[in-house]
């Protein structure tokens, strides 16, 4: 603990990124870091049983609900995009899913940033040096890290015929969704070890908890960064209602990709026409702060089961008793699962080609509540999402008030092209849905009601049904010397502001193809590296061909 409010690192937000980068500086650096969460600490048992998340969604102690404002293209409605609130933010509470996206995703990056520093052969060593892989030990994967990766560990009876139904329309097997081939169906690995969640704070933060060099303050309020004559000196928050700040000469906020662009505004770094609107002076005029948000979406294709299969009533009367004692004695069982324990990555257009779709299998009724009042029973949900969505959206500020939510407009579904893919995903998973082993177990379709729509029908639906897969991403992204809408330059640090870094998923120039999560840490992992001065050691030679080769499939 640190007493007179000095240090010499302060990142703002414990989320993943945020976890892996104050535990980096305190364990490899031996720094003094100051860690402030907006929210409570990680002690809630729910928190690390892997099904325990789906009870603490709707929790708004755990999570913040940020509803956008009015899509008018979406009948007017405000889809919600939930973010973790919560030491280990969305590692605490998301569905642990391990994806790192195709190694073309890297490409654009490199196009946006002019360096193939951010190429996935330089990010794949800090993939692979974090990772603690339970089945896996190659070029890809790492084995000794302390993110644990294991297989699922109890996949339902759907998601076992939802992955045989699919090979029936053509999707083809895989068994390792991040081997450098994507396409294919198959069970997700997840960052989970020995039936427990593996979340930030278990990997990254708890090994130097007890550290003196570590302070972590939960329940804090960032007010704004200190910038003077365009240096990052400290931060100003909110702790138990007192004003607080504390100095440090580097500044890392890693707040995720809605609140980042925030604070940045709020100290000052962002549009100057929307600062001075709010009576914000302005330190640097950034006008990339806030735009080109992007989120992954996703639509359903709904069908009730003719028996009781999937995990509807598992967490009532005696199964609730029987799989928690099994949990508990065994570490095995229902509550184990992480509730979409299978999916697929295909391209409608061209199945020899890079996916385009990622379709989740949740072996459940899991819709959003403005979606539908759909009685609960035996179902399952297949979830149509779009990797690499062309819609852009904005992050703006609702007022000069910190304790103000940010506007938020993801702009679902505005390109065409978005879509026009979400459609076809759709027909995809209504051809899994009508094959066997699958089918013998469907009672009937919900949504969409009928088995061969048309398109304006399942355009519709998707306007009325598209929801977040609680993916933002690229509020703050980082871009080549005279790009003016790049808030960061390649090392990660804010333009014109020196000692202030973002490393979160603001940062990103495109998103991924998949979760984000594991994306998140490997961009943290080297944005350590960087402001270290750590050596970055090329992968180049340890990637396998098939995985460069991938690159080309766009």
């Amino acid at each position: 603990m640190n007493n007179n409010n000095t240090y010499d690192a302060i990142v703002i937000g414990a989320g993943s990124a945020g976890c892996l980068t104050a535990g980096r500086l305190v364990a490899d650096h031996g720094l003094r870091v100051l860690l402030l969460e907006a929210g409570q600490g990680d002690r809630h048992p729910l928190i690390h049983m892997p099904a325990g998340f789906v009870k603490l969604l709707n929790n708004e102690r755990y999570m913040t609900f940020h509803k956008s404002s009015r899509h008018p293209h979406l009948f007017d409605r405000q889809p919600s995009i939930p973010q973790g609130k919560v030491l280990g933010g969305g590692s605490s509470v998301n569905a642990m899913v391990y994806i790192r996206g195709q190694a073309r995703d890297y490409e654009d990056w490199v196009t946006a940033t002019g360096t193939r520093d951010w190429s996935f052969e330089q990010l794949l060593p800090h993939f692979t040096r974090m990772e603690g892989n339970g089945t896996f030990n190659n070029a890809m994967h790492g084995v000794l890290g302390p993110l644990k990766v294991s297989d699922a560990a109890h996949p339902s009876d759907l998601s076992q015929a939802f992955v045989l139904a699919a090979q029936a329309v053509g999707i083809g097997h895989n068994a390792d969704f991040n081997s450098g081939v994507q396409n294919g169906v198959g069970f997700y690995q997840l960052t989970t070890h020995k039936g427990r969640r593996c979340s930030a704070v278990d990997a990254f933060l708890k090994p130097v908890l007890n550290d003196p060099k570590l302070t972590v303050v939960t329940a804090a309020r960032v007010n704004r960064v200190l910038i003077e004559q365009g240096v990052a000196t400290g931060v100003e928050y909110v702790h138990h209602g007192k004003v607080l700040r504390a100095t440090a000469p580097r500044v890392i906020v890693t707040a995720g990709a809605l609140v980042t662009p925030q604070v940045l505004m709020l100290s000052g770094a962002g549009p100057a026409a929307q600062l001075r609107e709010h009576g914000i002076e302005v330190k640097v005029d950034l006008p990339g702060v806030g735009e080109n948000l992007q989120d992954h979406h996703e639509v359903p294709v709904l069908a009730f089961c003719n028996g009781p299969y999937g995990y509807y009533q598992q967490d009532k009367g005696w199964n609730r008793i029987r799989n928690g004692l099994q949990y508990l004695a065994f570490g095995s069982g229902p509550v184990t699962s992480n509730g979409v324990e299978a999916g697929a990555f295909f391209n409608p257009d061209d199945s020899e080609g890079a996916p385009t779709v990622q379709l989740f299998c949740v072996p459940s009724v899991y819709l959003d509540p403005d979606v539908t009042d759909q009685r609960a029973t035996y179902g399952i949900t297949l979830n149509s999402c779009v990797l690499r969505p062309r819609s852009r959206g904005r992050v703006t500020l609702e007022s000069g008030d910190p304790a103000a939510s940010p506007i938020v407009y993801p702009n679902y579904l505005h390109d065409p092209e978005d879509m026009r893919q979400s459609v076809a995903g759709i027909r995809k998973a209504l051809q899994i849905i009508s094959a066997k082993p699958l089918a013998g177990m469907m009672e009937h379709l919900v949504f969409p009601p009928v088995p061969d729509p048309d398109d304006a029908l399942l355009e519709e639906h998707c306007r009325r049904s598209v929801k977040t897969v609680y993916h933002p991403c690229g509020t703050c992204r980082m871009g080549r010397d005279g790009d003016p809408m790049a808030v960061l330059d390649t090392q990660l640090q804010v333009r014109g502001v020196k000692g202030l870094y973002v490393f979160d998923a603001s940062a990103w120039p495109n998103i991924i193809s998949g979760n984000t999560n594991a994306t998140t840490y490997a961009v943290a992992d080297r944005g350590v590296a960087l402001l270290m001065g750590e050596a970055l050691p090329g992968a180049a030679a340890v990637v396998p061909k098939r995985a460069r080769d991938a690159v080309s499939l766009s």
